[in-house]
C-alpha cells in the first residue's frame, strides 16, 4: 500500500487516486476484481470520505474503475477504441486491425418490402424489396453489438445466400457484387438497453448503450446501405481524430432532441 504524503502540495485526493491505480497495476488486478470502497479507503489511508469519494469519482470518469450500487467497487472492463465514427470501415475490419476476432450470429437475413423510414434512408420508393440483415456480433467471444442492416435487394441479388458468420459484409459486397462504398454519414447517440437488447448483449436492462446510425453511399452516388448498431457502453468507445484547418469553415454542430 502506497502511503500518502501530507506535507506534499499535491492534494490528498490526487495522491489517493494515484495510489489506487498503482495498487491495481502492482497486484496485477484484472477487470471485475474487487477494490476497496470509500469506507475501506478511509480506514486504509486515514483520509476523509470526501477525499476517498473524489479519488474514486475521478478514476470512474477515466474508466479505471466501476462502482455498482449495492455491490461495490471493481476494476473496470477496458473499452476498445473504435474508429467506426470517422472512417467508412465495418466492425469486421476495425476489430481485425486491432488483432481481435469477430464472429456474427446471423439472427435474420431476408428480403422484405422497405417501410417508409428505410425507404427514405435509402432514397427508394416505399415497398421496394430490401435485404434485412440482423446480426449479434461477438468480439473475442464477448457479445459486443447488435446490428440491423438494410440494403436495396437490386444491388446484391443473392446476398441472402451468403455466409456472413465470419466474413465482412463490405468485403462480400465489393468482391462478389462490385459494390464499393465511397462515403457516408454516421451519427452517435446514447440510449439504454431494453429487455431484448439486454438479454442478447449480456447486460442489465437499462444499461448504457452507444447507438451508431449510418447511411453509406456507393460509387453511383446513391445510398446502398443503412444500419443501426447498438454497442455495449461498457465495452465500446468511439475515437475521432481532429485536425484544425485555419480559415476553413466546418459544418455546424447539429443537436437532435426529442
Amino acid at each position: 500500500m502506497t502511503s500518502l504524503d501530507r506535507s506534499s502540495p499535491i492534494p490528498l485526493y490526487h495522491q489517493l487516486k494515484l495510489a489506487i491505480a498503482a495498487d491495481i497495476a502492482t497486484r496485477g488486478l484484472a477487470p471485475g476484481d474487487r477494490l476497496p470502497g470509500d469506507h475501506e479507503l478511509c480506514d486504509l489511508y486515514d483520509v476523509s470520505r470526501t477525499v476517498a469519494r473524489q479519488a474514486l469519482n475521478e478514476l470512474e470518469v477515466e474508466g479505471v474503475i466501476e462502482r455498482v450500487k449495492g455491490r461495490g467497487t471493481f476494476v473496470a472492463q477496458q473499452k476498445a477504441d473504435e474508429g467506426l465514427a470517422q472512417s467508412l470501415t465495418g466492425l469486421f475490419e476495425d476489430v481485425a486491425a486491432r488483432g481481435g476476432h469477430l464472429r456474427s450470429e446471423v439472427r435474420r437475413f431476408e428480403i422484405i418490402p422497405a417501410d417508409e423510414a428505410i425507404a427514405a434512408a435509402l432514397e427508394i420508393p416505399a415497398g421496394t424489396p430490401v435485404i434485412a440483415l440482423e446480426r449479434l456480433r461477438f468480439v473475442d467471444e464477448v457479445p459486443w453489438v447488435l446490428t440491423t442492416t438494410h440494403l436495396p435487394e437490386s444491388i446484391a441479388p443473392g446476398l441472402v445466400h451468403e455466409d456472413l458468420r465470419d466474413r465482412s459484409l463490405y468485403a462480400v459486397l465489393e468482391e462478389s457484387y462490385g459494390v464499393r462504398l465511397v462515403r457516408g454519414t454516421r451519427t452517435i447517440e446514447a440510449a439504454t438497453a431494453n429487455a431484448g437488447q439486454a438479454g442478447l448483449l449480456g447486460v442489465r436492462r437499462g444499461a448504457p448503450l452507444l447507438v451508431l446510425r449510418s447511411v453509406s453511399i456507393g460509387e453511383s452516388g446513391r445510398p446502398v446501405e443503412s444500419f443501426v448498431a447498438f454497442h455495449r457502453g461498457d465495452r465500446s468507445r468511439f475515437q475521432v481524430r481532429l485536425v484544425r484547418a485555419p480559415g476553413r469553415v466546418s459544418a455546424p454542430l447539429v443537436l437532435v432532441t426529442g
